[in-house]
This record gives structure tokens, sequence and C-alpha cells, in this order.
């Protein structure tokens, strides 16, 4: 017989056991005598667990008065071994394993071959199905599949007869217990605790026993259909911004996808008499079992690509195919997900999300630009963070160190929470400094500027007391969108932002997209084909070379600013005639609102993005034409080091206090001196206080940075003597020490300032 034929025989019998009106205990004995019979075991016992232990509920074979008295722990003896590791065991002789235990109550001295499969609820063991023999044997293969199986639906009959209650379930121990601590990328910095939520929640399923077996096969085809289809246009997608190693995951994708093996293991679980949903998740147990059992890290990435097929494939089958964004967070939450768009990142409520963790992501990705407007923590490069732990599990998020803690001990969720509420009392005490203007201690007046892209962003100016916003981000609602915004979609958004900012200056920026922020309805021939996204067709290269995408931003920002100042800032500018030809854009456009006698802003101001190396050889002819400029110290640091910060490898590569990089801000400063022209610096370096003080020390004046570091930024300020600090990196940088960052923490802890 055929391990699907046995099988679909045992769940012919469990079906008409599940329907018929006896109570739980009488079914789980009806359930253990047709068990044994179909196999032909002399022995056939179900474990489930209760407060903690495996009790003996049912049993064909050993001693009756053993029920509900046999008591195993989690780990103690097979039985127990096999809910800690969620595994099956089939042993000819039962003794020879290092963990057997011998019951004298049961009876079972007589019986030497023992088989065991777990019995696994919401990837938890809730108990245990064995069989044993008198004969020393091994269970055939398709002995053990109807074993399997028909765990599979017991889960369901126990959980229904609600032998296992919703709190018990939540205590149960599962393969990955206990704390566990994984690295990552560090991609947006803070902390964070909360609840496991992953965005594409796993599916529940309800129902194992098919009704109609060519049903529910169909329903696989179709599902298989439309999983192919989505991963042919995955690919067919590629090449906008994929690099070789993205293409690589989809080549493996699809080949799981088209893998006959996989769909005919589907179809032999369907055969056995299990739904289409039951069907996945049965052929998914067994792959999660063997899984465990691989030690090449190369076949554990591809079962990770296979297991997350498969959740694509059952949600596909079952109809549940929304995020956890639209159920709603019900408490202080982490979100996991394998990776993440920015518009995706939005729906979820700002109140209840605290972290976020993902299996890809990188420094540029579009959701780690949105989360850190947002201040959320983002820790990415987290292999097969979905597999380490499940929903509900209290998480931990150290983004400043780049650690995920799962299931933090009693100690560890302590110590995280001190020095959480450290973080929080250091947080209040820099919003008391709302009010104060950032003054040295040498009477130097610093404008402490903050960074915005979101709507809702400008209301954190009244929060954090900033000078006003040294760059708004036009891209997100670019990046956001399905469709290229309309212009007038883009000029209300602009005249809210003013009138949100009230008097406080704002400088807008015009689109950076392209190269790594590629958006699927503004694509370039040029642009297709970059190998290096981030010095690619990008910015205003390609607004540029669009020019209905830079005429209509250019007329929406001067209709948004109507009757009041304008400040644009145009990035990536690497040579001065890139910078008249983008001012040209918008004189056309100013002239022909004025042709149509349209309200115009009072005043405009033109700046650039300092961020390609070459501008500044040529900035002294380009200052006469500009109001300010902004220092972008993320892309600037990469294109000096020619270390793409995008690359896990190199991301920790570069130091932004490295004298390479200092020398040349300080050549910036010194060719804007005596200038009109307002000079500053825009990214993470100026909020990051260590960093901070050395542009104090290089005679910046002019900082542009996160809302969450705007207050300890101002702190900072009014601790320092700029006079001091500029003398002592004038020194520094005529004989660069061989550890300037140590350097530079010598001095500020000399002078009792915190720099950490």
């Amino acid at each position: 017989m055929t391990a699907a034929a046995s099988a679909r025989q045992i769940l012919t019998s469990l079906h008409e056991i599940m329907a018929s009106r006896t109570h739980a205990q009488a079914k789980l004995n009806q359930v253990v005598e047709t068990i044994g019979e179909s196999l032909n075991s002399e022995v056939c016992s179900i474990y489930l667990l209760r407060e903690g232990m495996l009790e003996l509920f049912a049993t064909r074979g050993l001693n009756q008065a053993a029920v509900h008295v046999t008591r195993l722990g989690v780990g103690e003896g097979l039985t127990g071994t096999i809910a800690r590791n969620i595994e099956t065991l089939n042993l000819a002789e039962a003794a020879t394993h290092p963990e057997f235990q011998y019951r004298s109550e049961t009876g079972e001295e007589k019986f030497h071959s023992f088989a065991g499969v777990p019995i696994v609820r919401r990837e938890r063991s809730i108990g245990v199905l064995t069989v044993q023999h008198v004969e020393p044997r091994k269970y055939e293969e398709v002995e053990i599949e109807a074993l399997q199986t028909t765990a599979m639906v017991l889960a369901e009959l126990i959980n229904n007869a609600g032998l296992v209650d919703a709190e018990e379930l939540d205590r149960l121990p599962e393969a990955h217990s206990g704390q566990e601590v994984i690295t990552g990328l560090k991609l947006v910095k803070g902390l964070a605790i909360g609840k496991a939520v992953f965005h594409q929640p796993r599916v529940t399923i309800e129902q194992t026993v098919a009704e109609d077996i060519e049903a529910e096969r169909q329903r696989v085809y179709l599902a298989f259909d439309r999983m192919r289809e989505q991963i042919d246009n995955m690919a067919s997608q590629a090449e906008f911004g994929v690099d070789g190693e993205h293409a690589q995951v989809l080549e493996t994708y699809k080949m799981f996808a088209y893998d006959e093996g996989w769909s005919r293991r589907i179809n032999e679980a369907i055969d056995s008499g299990l739904t289409a949903e039951a069907a996945i998740e049965r052929v998914q147990q067994r792959t999660r079992m063997r899984m465990r059992e691989i030690q090449d890290p190369l076949l554990q990435d591809r079962m990770h690509d296979l297991e997350d097929l498969a959740n694509r494939l059952i949600r596909i089958v079952s109809g549940q195919l929304g995020t956890a964004a639209q159920k709603g967070l019900a408490e202080d939450s982490i979100l996991v997900a394998k990776n993440l768009g920015p518009a995706e990142l939005l729906e979820y409520d700002k109140r209840r999300l605290k972290g976020v963790v993902l299996e890809q992501g990188s420094l540029t990705a579009h959701v780690v630009i949105v989360a850190r407007a947002m201040g959320i923590p983002v820790i990415g490069r987290v292999a097969n963070v979905r597999g380490k732990l499940r929903e509900g599990d209290e998480v931990l998020v150290d983004g400043d160190a780049g650690k995920v803690t799962v299931r933090p001990s009693h100690g560890v969720l302590n110590a995280f929470e001190a020095r959480f509420a450290r973080s929080r009392e250091k947080k209040a005490a820099y919003a008391k400094l709302r009010d104060v203007e950032p003054f040295t201690r040498d009477g130097e007046r610093i404008v402490v500027m903050m960074n915005a892209g979101l709507r809702d962003d400008v209301g954190m100016l009244a929060m954090t007391g900033a000078d006003g916003i040294g760059l708004y981000r036009t891209e997100f609602q670019f990046l956001v969108s399905a469709a290229l915004p309309q212009r007038e979609r883009q000029a209300r958004l602009y005249r809210d932002v003013l009138d949100a900012a009230k008097d406080k200056p704002v400088i807008f920026r015009t689109v950076d997209i392209g190269g790594d922020k590629s958006l699927p309805y503004i694509t370039s021939e040029v642009s297709k084909e970059d190998e290096n996204p981030a010095m690619g067709w990008r910015a205003l290269r390609l607004a540029l070379e669009r020019e209905g995408l830079m005429k209509s931003q250019a007329r929406a920002l001067l209709e948004g600013a109507a009757g009041r100042e304008l400040n644009v800032m145009f990035p990536m500018v690497s040579e001065p005639w890139e910078f008249d030809a983008a001012k040209e854009v918008f004189d056309n456009q100013l002239a022909y609102l004025k042709g149509q006698k349209h309200k115009l802003p009072s005043s405009i101001n033109y700046g650039v993005m300092l961020e390609v190396p070459s501008l500044a050889e040529t900035l002294d002819l380009l200052l006469p034409r500009l109001s300010f400029v902004s220092i972008g110290t993320n892309d600037l640091t990469q294109f000096l080091f020619a270390a793409d910060r995008a690359n896990p490898v190199l991301a920790e590569r570069y130091d932004w206090l490295s004298p390479a990089i200092l020398r040349f801000l300080r050549r910036v400063v010194l060719s804007c001196t005596g200038r009109t022209v307002k000079l500053g610096v825009c990214g993470e370096m100026g909020g990051r206080r260590l960093e901070a003080l050395a542009l104090l020390g290089l005679g910046i004046r002019r900082l542009s940075i996160t809302p969450a570091a705007v207050g300890q930024i101002k702190e900072l300020v009014r601790r320092v003597d700029t006079r001091e600090i500029g003398q002592a990196m004038q020194g520094w940088l005529a004989n660069p020490p061989q550890d300037m960052r140590a350097e530079l923490q010598a001095w500020a802890a000399a002078r009792d300032i915190e720099v950490e």
C-alpha cells in the first residue's frame, strides 16, 4: 500500500470520528485504535501537553491505568525529545537511543520498536503520536508518512476539542525556544521593544481533511499557476535597479516554483485526503524537519527559499493575501519581513510600530529612508529571521549595535528596559531644550534644522524646536505613489508643508530618484544597465533628461510657494552647467506663470547639494549664483572612498572622522569663507554627537539632521567652545593622529562633553 493510500484509509476513519458527537477523550480512544489497526501496530499512544508536561491521553497496547498518570517533561525520554526538537524518531530498538527512559506503569518493557511524530500547531509541538511493536524493526517510510499526515489532522481535532487552550499554546515549546541573539546590518539606529508581527502573517489552517480530493487538486494547480506568474513578473522587472545577487535569487525562486518534485509531493499529500492548504503545510513540515538536519549553509539557504515560496503558495490557495497592516497592530510591535516597500511601511499605525527587522534591506533602500524619517529603528540582512521566531515572541531591537534579541531572558529584558529608560530620560531632557536657542559657550549661534520627507514630519518642527527644514525630500511622494503624482497634487503637498512650517524656512530638494531608487513608472534606457546605481543615471541627471518631470515639479513648487519664500536645492550636481540647466527650467516656468498672471513666490533662493567631489573643484565658479550649499555627507563619503554604502561588506568600511573626509570638508568651508552663501551639512554625520563636534571644529555652523537628533545636538552645541575645538581640529588636520576618533573622544571627555 502506498503512503497516500495508507494515510487516506486512516483519514477516512478519522473524519468519521471527528464528525461523531462523542466527547474528546472518547474520540482520542477511537483514534489510537484506528491508527494501530491500520498500521498493524501493537501500540499506538497520544501524548498531549498539559501544564508544560506531556501527558499520556490515550493508548492502545499500553496499560490503561497509565492514561493521565504517565507524564514526561519536554525533552525527557523519547517522547519528550520528539516534542522538544519537533522531529520524527524511527527506532528498531528503542533502548539504544541515549534519551530512552523506561516507565514501569505503562507495561512497555516488552516492546522494542518505537516510532513517534510531533503533533504540531502554529509551528509548536502540542503533543506526540507514537507507535510501538514487540519485534525489533524500523517502521517503513509509508507508515511514517501516514503517521505524520495523521498527526496534522489530530492537531485540528485537539484544537477544536479545546484540549489545548490559547494561553497554554502560547507557553508551548517550539523548534527555536529560549533566548536567541541574531546580528544584522544597522540601517536605522535606535532601541525598540515589542511583539513580533509578520508583515505577511502565516496562514492558520482550520480544515485539514478534504471533502473532494479532485477539487483540492484543482485549487493547488490554479495556485501554482498564479504563483509562477508572480515569480515570472518579478523576474521581468528585475532590470529596475537589481544587482546580480538579486537576479540569482529570482532564478532560484523560479527553479523551485517550477520544480516537479515539490508539486508532486503536494499532490501525493492531497491523495492522502488532505485539503490543499494542509497538503502544502504537510510538505512544508517535512522540509522544516529536514532543514534542521542540514549543516551546509548553501543548502539551508535554498531550503529557506522553498519555505518562502510555500508561504506564498499557501496564502494564494487560501485567499489570505493581506498584510498585517490591514488587520491592525494590537500592541507595541516589531515588524518582521523579508523586505518592505515604503508605501507598505506607511500603512502601519505609527503609535504601535516600534521597530522593523528585515531579511534583506540595504542602507539606500526606500523603506529605510522612510523609516529613518519616522524615527523607527531598522535592522536588515538578518538571515532567516522568520524561521527563528514566531508571531507574538518578545523581540528587542538594538539598532545601535545591529542586534535582534528574540525571546529575551528576564535579566536581559530588564537590562534592555533600563537602557531604554535612560534613553527616554535623555530624550525628555533634550525635549526641554525645544525653545532654547543653540548658542555655543563662546556665543556662536548654530543653526540646527531637520530633515523631512513626509507631510506629517513637519509637525516635528514644533516638537523639536528645529530652526527649519534644511532638507525636504520631495521624492518620498513619488516613492509611495503607484503612478507619477500629478502637478496639482505635488503643489498641494508643497503648500501644505509651507503652511505647517509657518514662518520657518523649508528647503525643497528636487527629486532624487533613479539608480537605486528606481520607480516602475519612470525609467530610462540609459539607467537600465547601471552596474552601480548610486553613481548612475539618477537625481538631477535623470530629471534633466526627463524634461517633463522637471518642468512639472518646478511649476508645482512655484505654485505651492505663491506669496512666500521658496528655497530650492538641486541634488547630485557635479558641474556648474548642471545647476544652470536646472535653474533655467525654473526660470522658464516662472516666466510662464508670470505671463499667466499667477501669484508668484515672494523670493526664490537656489542652492546645491555638494555630494559629488568634482563639484568642489569648480565651486568657486558657482558660488556667485548660489544662496546656499548643503554638503550631503552620505553620498559624498561613499564617492570619496569608492565604497558602496549599500554593500554590507563595505558599509562599516569608511569612517566619517577619517582625515581624508575632514580635510575635504575643511577645504569646502574655506572656499565659502567670506562669501554670502550659507554653508551647511545635511546627513547622518551631523546628527551624531562626536561627528557634529568635529564639524563645529571645521567651521560648519548649519546642520540639517534627523528630527530625533535635534535635541541632543542642541545640547551638545551649548557645551562647546568653537574657538577651542577649531584650534584643536586645525592641529589634528595638519598632523593627523593615528586614530582621529579616539583623539576626539579623549578631547571631549577631558571637558566633560558626552559624545556617545
